[in-house]
């Protein structure tokens, strides 16, 4: 037997109930630069999942998101049932089971554990690189750590070259199928050419340009190219 409100309690670890919205459907809270963002928005066109993309800038004064997010981050899904979820991993697991279409995370074992792997060092360097962003762009001059920044390029470079290492000749991350490892790499290194292009981290590592290719032209990284500033 339940208790009123036992419906909540396996979810509230990573559900957030926020207000009640008139008329909420499925709604994808980001921006179109945030390459968070983009991870999610590039898994619901492979899963061809419709939603609803609210465009919401989390740094200005007037910020709603910590009504849905109390963190105050994106992404953040608004469900049919008046639920949030968060932070990307979160949100792309769970819409993984929402349609057969295009699995994108192997249901168990090594391939779900390796799987995730590539997910947590693609999004290893894209918090290095926001990381650099925030630092250079957001703090006054005389109080950046140039130590601190070169501190997180190198964790960029060292973790692109475990990844084109661990690629070697392989068509996708995870051998002959495309998955949620090729989403977050590829996620990955377009935030890096839109920040960073000074890198050209295509001269050094030969195996992800080659990923990289294929997965830039796949219609789901087409449709969510960011916007040049």
């Amino acid at each position: 037997m339940s208790t009123p409100g036992d419906e909540y309690k396996t979810l509230s670890c990573y559900t957030f109930f926020c207000p009640q919205l008139p008329d909420l459907a499925m709604k994808l809270i980001g921006s179109l630069t945030s390459p968070y963002v983009r991870k999610v928005r590039v898994v619901m066109a492979e899963k061809k999942l419709e939603y609803d993309f609210v465009v919401e800038d989390v740094w200005a004064q007037d910020t709603s998101i910590q009504t849905h997010n109390p963190l105050g981050k994106v992404p953040c899904l608004l469900m049919d049932d008046n639920g949030s979820l968060f932070d990307s991993r979160v949100i792309v697991e769970y819409l993984d089971t929402l349609s057969p279409v295009g699995r994108l995370i192997p249901q168990q074992g090594r391939d779900r554990a390796a799987t995730k792997c590539w997910e947590a060092i693609a999004d290893g360097v894209l918090d290095a690189a926001v990381a650099i962003n925030i630092e250079v762009n957001r703090r006054a001059a005389e109080l950046r750590s140039q130590d601190w920044i070169d501190r997180q390029h190198k964790k960029i470079a060292a973790a692109l070259d475990s990844m084109n290492k661990s690629l070697d000749d392989q068509p996708f991350c995870m051998g002959v199928n495309f998955s949620l490892a090729d989403v977050a790499v590829g996620c990955a290194l377009g935030y890096l050419d839109l920040r960073f292009p000074e890198l050209n981290w295509r001269a050094q590592y030969g195996n992800l340009q080659r990923l990289d290719e294929k997965l830039q032209a796949r219609p789901s990284f087409v449709s969510t190219l960011p916007p040049v500033k």
